[in-house]
């Protein structure tokens, strides 16, 4: 199955970072991208699966795949929207 999750173009380690940390730090790497790039984000905060659809539903950063892995954490995949 990971075969089908994105190719990200680079990662940010939010793993042990309680909300509203990971969004932060998503939305700092997000800004270093380029258009149609994908980040994937690493977490551990329970409620970070919200905080992400929220947080692509307001920013207008799709949320591409958010995959739980067995060790507890989360991996959430955010393509950066093109510069308009």
């Amino acid at each position: 199955m990971a075969d089908a999750l994105p190719q990200a173009d680079q990662e940010v380690d939010a793993r042990g970072l309680n909300c509203p940390l990971p969004i932060l730090r998503t939305k700092k790497a997000l800004a270093r991208l380029e258009g149609g790039q994908v980040l994937a984000v690493l977490t551990t905060d329970a409620h970070a699966g919200r905080d992400f659809q929220a947080f692509c539903q307001q920013t207008g950063n799709p949320l591409l795949a958010q995959h739980a892995r067995d060790d507890g954490v989360t991996v959430h995949y955010v393509r950066r929207r093109p510069a308009s």
